[in-house]
This record gives structure tokens, sequence and C-alpha cells, in this order.
């Protein structure tokens, strides 16, 4: 089992820039690929960017790419989310999720999901 602890959401301007921490515990984090998602209020849970256990592969929604980058310190037991350029409309609880495979990483289904953190982008 892993266990998986974001941080880093609060308040941005539209523009403006957050970076979002997922903090691994347990089982080691380096077996699993992981993904941020994000979930509005009223809407489904959408996908935003996914790592390769290694870090050596990223892959992207078209809503966030070229403004989001996914990376993550294995040592570290961290993943990151840097979000730059952000929209009023990205305002959502965003989540982390590792799975034991890339291929189903980027589904809203799973195990190993975050509490969340909230993040609010004002106009």
């Amino acid at each position: 089992q892993v266990q998986l602890v974001e941080s880093g959401g609060g308040l941005a301007q539209a523009g403006g820039s957050l970076r979002l921490s997922c903090a691994a515990s347990g089982r080691t984090s380096s077996n699993y690929s992981m993904g941020w998602f994000r979930q509005a209020p009223g809407k489904g849970r959408e996908f935003l960017a996914a790592i390769s256990r290694s870090g050596g592969t990223t892959t992207y929604a078209d809503s966030v790419k070229g403004r989001f980058t996914i990376s993550r310190v294995n040592i570290k037991k961290t993943m990151y989310l840097q979000m730059n350029s952000l929209k009023p409309e990205e305002t959502a609880v965003y989540y982390c999720k590792a799975d034991e495979s890339q291929i189903r990483i980027a589904r809203v289904s799973g195990r190993h999901w975050g509490q969340g953190t909230q993040v609010t982008v004002s106009s």
C-alpha cells in the first residue's frame, strides 16, 4: 500500500502560478506511476498529467499542455505539479494518484488517491 498527501494548494490570481506537491509513504513510491487529477464543483474528476516510475515519460491533457509541468523526485518520494498561467475555471480540488500500471494511471478509477488540496483562482 502507498499513502499519498497533497499540499501546496491555495489562492492564486488569474495568470498566476502555484506548485503542488504529493508526498508518498508506505510501499516504495518508485514502484508506481503517478498522476494528477482535479475535480471542480458539480463536475467529474479530470485527468491532468501523469509521470512514469522513473520520471522519464510524461503525459498531459490538452487542457494543461504547455502550462503545467509534472515531475518527481523518487529519493524524496515526492511528485510535483507546477501550474502556470492559471485560469479561474481551474478552481477545483486537485488530487494525486498512484498506480502500478502506466496504462491505468490516467483513469479516474484506482485504489491509491490522496485526500486532495483546494486550488482557487480569482479573476
